[in-house]
């Protein structure tokens, strides 16, 4: 595929050039407004008899065409249907296999990339102008009028429970979309794909403000100076995605420095509005550097929100951002995160937004590019360290996704339909994929475009992006063309173009490796140093490929060594499992002589190398040190290495790496590195946080042998106690940003510490309490909401269940009297903090967030009793966000804990009925993280109810919001995996008709058989061993039950009369053959009124070892097979399950095979089938006989072990 091919074009039969939308009447009250929206299309064919538009839980009131200069009018018929409403149509089939496909499905049916959508309007064929119009590809103008009253996802109506008028109270409303789905508030083409110009009218109230894509050319009054409406325009072409509005009674802020800038917030948040923008014209200055292109739009406007979906959501000169992003120029912690977040939002403007993917195939590009341009800005503002270290944690979320569930594809094109169902959800579609897969798919595609930036070289990938971005601008003021506005989206094919255009490079194999297939690489190395040749015998292994999430890697390989003589680079190749190189030393091993040894930094320090191995002169080693590859590195290199690495490397990825493994080396000169990692004032700050945490973990395994006071209290008291009198800290100054984040984290870090009773020491609890006792922020210019918060975790740290188990062994309610002193005055701190903060709220409530959290430890530790209505107080609606949260967590431990279905149907409730998006996606993640119960737990949540839930959830009720719907469908994985729940019964008996050999037969369909195997190792041995079974039965169909059933048996008995009049042998008492039994309709027609339940032969439920323990006294009911008939004066009740023989058992238990001929199993079968059906329709059995039958049912029953599982396929 070239540059100029467009995917679409062949699947849509029309193009839109142009598209205007008009929302008037919005009503806060009933959260309901009227708009009309006026497409503009060219047909692409001369028979256009059909268009497809998208639409969702809109009313759609007319549709008409405008024709002629006089603009006459034709109203079009139409259809109007979401198939997304109810996605599996199958309630018997509980398992996510079956839901998946369904799931893609449905949502393809409606996708506007495939020519789909819910609304199908029909062209009308009798008005000539309209029919020539279609012929000469001229302009159809489409007139839609619509409605939306109290929509349930896309726009959220934000309105403040209090006194005075709507704009007193701030009441505004904003539209939000999960990707493309701006269908929920206006018709359009929701496609990335289809590019347009727009005008936009919107009427609202006077005292409110209509923000919106494109530049504010009028706003004018209504005729009655009762309203005011806001003129739009967009000439950019944009797609519908892109597009957005914002309704409130904002405060404008114009940027001092750019004046096309512009900041809208709510009411009275102005002061802190300014101090968060502050820096905003510097990201527009370096990225207009960066790119040596323009800002590609001609204005830009922020708009400060509540109750956001998302903390940024950007949109065509306009982004949508949450009011939690700002802060006053006292806050530090909050600095750094929406400085991050709203350059990125700037950096969307020109991938994403500007140029945007074409399909989600593509979509890890514009992603990718526009974190790596953030990225970009956050080096040059904050540093180097904090740039690295950033990137560190993104490939390490990678990675741990990866290998938890599977590999990320960033393009799934290349996937064939085996590999994308090796996920529980489909991969191939933007709104079936789990929010956790999106999340890492997100970090994954920047991941992948930093390996481009080394890959091709910095100044060549910039080069390729000022060429995307300058086909793009060149292409915006053009009319309408489709191969010139095809410049506005970027894909796969396009890129490459680009690449090949700028740099003349091919990417194909890279594409290969690491865009067209998931996973990472997994390097387990060691080394030896050879004295005889002076050289580092290096061996990389490959052992975990077929773990989950790690692919084999072959291609070069960066090593680097550091010698004593300096640091030097080797290049290796690795082509296979196990690799062995020889890497030549620059350097002769010293004794005894002392000399400053040169860095990688150029810098040279002097060192005690009396630890080191004397013959050899390697002082450290390091696998991809600039992380070119996606990997996971394990390196095994003795402890006096590690040390040496993390004192004097610079590099923070390399520190991070040793303090990861480090404290398997528990001894006193890890401890002794760790310290001066910590005092070092030239270290990076997050290292020396991490190294906090790193020597508490050291402490603890060295409980027994250390010496001195507690870890890192003489290091605290050093830095931040008075000269005086050292156990009292200074005065609060957090001018020393490091010194800041480091007062916050040592605390903590000391919390933790353990002494050989497994308790916290006491001078580290009286330490902690001093901190409390002495901290004055009177002279301090920063707040210390967070330190506060930060020092409360800390004491909720140091409680343990130690003192709870010796005071109340009975595990009774403690009372107030009961606790011990420590856990006292640990509880009255924690409550003055909480009650203080409600009077003199913080900084976003930080200070309660971390007394909810203590409480919850307490709770936790056995020293509060469980109070589960005091979270629920906190989590209700109009609680600020944060602490909701918080609730909400403690509220999902509790669930778990101590196994409350109150609480977990309040949880499920808040996911139904909650107002705020993003409280239902919180509480389904959390869910995910801390189910409460994994799968086939004995566990009296894990119910048919619950099922029922969940499933109603995912399959109905969340059909306009495909992010809270597929968290749902994470949290049914967690509970179920992909098989069908063993809470549920069993399902029906199936007839199986072979259409080959004329037979019929009856299959159960177990639920083991239903449930697929997590890995795909274990679905590949699976096809293996039914690859025989699924020869047998290739042209077999499986019928309903009533379909047919009559006619088969009539067949099947002429067949047998005709075979069986060659034998003489007939059975002398009639039988029902197991293969033969009726379906379960039929049989329980048959089952007994007279006698016990246990009279009636049920296949009992599967798993039945997995059911809930309620009581001592509710057991397992016992199976018919152990069980006499209370009665002989009924028909017995066959269940075809239990009359199967041990050579059925045998073959089930051989996967599907019998261990003894097939065919004499048959011939064994066919004596008594003819006797069987005549003697059935003829007459009723003697009592004697039927006496009989049952007694002989039953040893057959009890000589095959009383099994219940049923081969996938019986013969006759």
């Amino acid at each position: 595929m070239t540059k100029r091919e467009n995917k679409s074009e062949s699947k849509r039969h029309f193009k839109l050039c142009h598209q205007n939308l008009c929302i008037s009447q919005i009503n806060f009250q009933k959260e309901s407004y009227l708009g009309f929206v006026e497409l503009h299309v060219i047909s692409q064919r001369d028979d256009l008899k059909k268009i497809k538009l998208n639409a969702k839980q809109l009313k759609i009131y007319r549709v008409c065409i405008l024709y002629t200069a006089e603009n006459l009018i034709k109203d079009c018929h139409f259809t109007y249907s979401d198939p997304t409403l109810d996605i599996s149509q199958s309630e018997s089939k509980r398992n996510l296999d079956n839901y998946s496909v369904s799931h893609l499905a449905v949502v393809q049916s409606v996708d506007p990339d495939r020519g789909n959508g819910e609304l199908i309007v029909e062209m009308p064929e009798d008005i000539p102008e309209i029919v020539s119009a279609v012929k000469e590809r001229k302009v159809i103008r489409l007139h839609i009028e619509f409605a939306c009253e109290r929509p349930k996802g896309g726009v959220q109506f934000v309105v403040p429970q209090s006194d005075g008028s709507l704009s007193e109270r701030g009441a505004h409303m904003f539209t939000y979309r999960y990707e493309n789905l701006n269908r929920l508030w206006f018709p359009c083409v929701d496609s990335y794909s289809e590019v347009c110009t727009w005008r936009m009218d919107f009427t609202v109230d006077l005292n409110m403000i209509a923000v919106s894509c494109g530049d504010l050319i009028e706003s004018v009054y209504t005729p009655d100076n009762k309203k005011k409406t806001y003129h739009y325009c967009l000439s950019t072409p944009t797609c519908a995605p892109n597009i957005a509005l914002a309704v409130g009674p904002f405060e404008i802020m114009v940027d001092p420095f750019m004046h096309e800038v512009t900041h809208f917030c709510l009411p009275h948040l102005l002061p802190l509005l300014r101090e968060t923008c502050a820096f905003l014209h510097e990201a527009f200055e370096f990225y207009e550097e960066l790119l040596s292109s323009r800002y590609p739009y001609s204005c830009y406007k922020q708009v400060f929100v509540d109750e956001s979906y998302e903390e940024s959501q950007s949109y065509a000169t306009m982004t949508v951002l949450s009011t939690n992003l700002l802060h006053s120029r006292h806050i530090i912690d909050q600095t750094y995160h929406s400085r991050r977040v709203l350059s990125h939002a700037v950096a969307q403007q020109f991938f994403g937004c500007f140029i945007t993917m074409q399909s989600w195939s593509d979509a890890w590009l514009p992603r990718g590019i526009s974190a790596f341009l953030a990225l970009q800005y956050y080096k040059k503002a904050f540093g180097n360290n904090e740039y690295r270290f950033d990137l560190y944690q993104q490939l390490q979320d990678v990675i741990h996704y990866e290998q938890k569930y599977r590999g990320v594809v960033l393009d799934p094109s290349h996937q064939s339909s085996s590999e994308t169902n090796a996920f529980y959800f489909p991969i191939k579609h933007l709104h079936t994929i789990s929010p956790l897969y999106d999340s890492a798919h997100h970090k994954k595609s920047y991941l992948v475009i930093r390996m481009l930036e080394n890959y091709l070289g910095r100044e060549l990938l910039l080069q390729v992006f000022n060429k995307l971005l300058s086909l793009a601008i060149n292409a915006a003021p053009q009319k309408f063309s489709a191969s010139v506005w095809f410049n506005f989206m970027i894909s796969t094919n396009s890129f490459i173009w680009a690449i090949s255009t700028v740099t003349g490079k091919n990417i194909d194999t890279f594409l290969k490796q690491w865009v067209y297939d998931g996973g990472h690489a997994k390097f387990h190395s060691s080394f030896v140093f050879n004295r005889k040749r002076n050289t580092v015998e290096l061996e990389i292994k490959q052992m975990d490929i077929q773990s989950t999430g790690i692919k084999r890697y072959v291609g070069p390989l960066i090593v680097t060594v550091q010698e004593l003589d300096g640091t030097f680079k080797h290049p290796v190749q690795i082509e296979d499992n196990i690799t062995k190189h020889d890497l030549t030393c620059h350097s002769k091993s010293r004794r005894n002589k002392k000399k400053k040894i040169p860095l990688c930094t150029g810098e040279e320090v002097d060192m005690d190398l009396t630890s080191m191995d004397q013959d050899s002169p390697v002082l450290w080693i390091r696998i991809d040190p600039e992380m070119q590859l996606l990997r996971e590195v394990v390196l095994e290199q003795p402890d006096h290495q590690w040390q040496y690495q993390l004192r004097f490397e610079r590099d923070v990825m390399a520190q991070m790496d040793v303090i990861h493994f480090i404290d398997r080396f528990s001894t006193p000169q890890t401890r002794n590195a760790l310290t001066d990692t910590i005092n070092n004032e030239q270290c990076f700050y997050r290292v020396r946080c991490a190294a906090t945490l790193c020597l508490r973990r050291v402490a603890n395994h060295m409980a027994n042998t250390w010496t001195g006071p507690p870890a890192m209290l003489s290091i605290f008291r050093k830095i931040f106690g008075s000269h005086s009198c050292p156990h009292i800290i200074k005065l609060n100054n957090f001018s020393k940003f490091q010194h800041y984040f480091l007062q916050k984290e040592m605390p903590f870090s000391m919390a933790g510490l353990r002494n050989i009773h497994g308790i916290c020491p006491q001078e580290v609890l009286k330490f902690l309490l001093d901190l409390f006792k002495y901290n004055d922020n009177s002279k301090n210019k920063f707040s210390d909401n967070y330190y506060r918060a930060a020092l409360i975790d800390a004491l909720s740290e140091t409680v343990t269940p130690v003192v709870t188990a010796v005071i109340n062994p009975t595990g009774q309610t403690i009372a107030g009297e009961a606790l011990s002193m420590d856990t006292k005055c640990i509880l009255e701190e924690i409550t003055r903090y909480l009650n203080l903060d409600k009077l003199l709220p913080c900084y976003r409530h930080t200070v309660t967030v971390s007394c909810l959290k203590a409480i919850r430890h307490l709770q936790k530790m056995g020293h509060l009793p469980s109070n589960p209505m005091f979270f629920r107080e906190y989590a209700i609606s109009g609680v600020f966000i944060d602490v909701r949260k918080a609730a909400l967590k403690a509220l999902i431990d509790i669930t778990k804990a101590e196994v409350r279905k109150d609480d977990l149907d309040f949880l499920l409730d808040l996911v139904e009925n909650e107002s705020i998006p993003s409280i239902r996606l919180y509480i389904l993640k959390q869910f995910v993280k801390n189910p409460p119960f994994v799968k086939n737990q004995q566990n009296i949540l894990n119910s048919e109810d619950l099922v029922d839930r969940l499933w109603l959830l995912m399959n109905s009720q969340l059909s306009y919001d495909s992010k809270i719907r597929c968290a749902v469908v994470d949290f049914y994985y967690t509970l179920y995996g992909r098989g069908r729940p063993s809470c549920l019964p069993k399902p029906e008996f199936s007839v199986v008709l072979n259409l080959k050999e004329k037979k019929v037969s009856t299959a159960l369909i177990t639920t083991d058989e239903l449930e697929p195997q997590d890995s795909s190792i274990d679905r590949d041995m699976e096809v293996e061993d039914t690859k025989d079974l699924s020869k047998d039965t290739e042209d077999m169909d499986i019928l309903p039950v009533e379909e047919r059933f009559d006619q088969i048996v009539k067949e099947t008995e002429m067949n047998e009369h005709n075979k069986n009049e060659k034998s003489p042998q007939r059975s002398s008492e009639p039988q029902l053959s197991p293969q033969m039994a009726e379906p379960e309709e039929h049989a329980l027609e048959r089952v007994p009124t007279v006698g016990t339940v246990d009279d009636v032969d049920v296949a009992p439920t599967p798993h039945i070892e997995s059911l809930p323990s309620v009581s001592s006294d509710i057991t397992p009911q016992p199976t018919i097979s152990s069980i006499p008939p209370t009665t002989s004066e009924v028909e017995p009740t066959v269940n075809p399950s239990k009359e199967k023989s041990k050579k059925d058992k045998d073959r089930d238990e051989s996967g599907g095979h019998s261990s003894k001929p097939h065919k004499d199993k048959k011939k064994k079968k066919k004596k008594h089938k003819h006797k069987e059906h005549k003697d059935k329709h003829k007459h009723k059995h003697k009592d004697k006989d039927r006496d009989r039958d049952r007694h002989h049912s039953r040893d057959r029953t009890a000589s095959s072990g009383g099994s219940t599982n049923a081969s996938p396929v019986k013969h006759i």
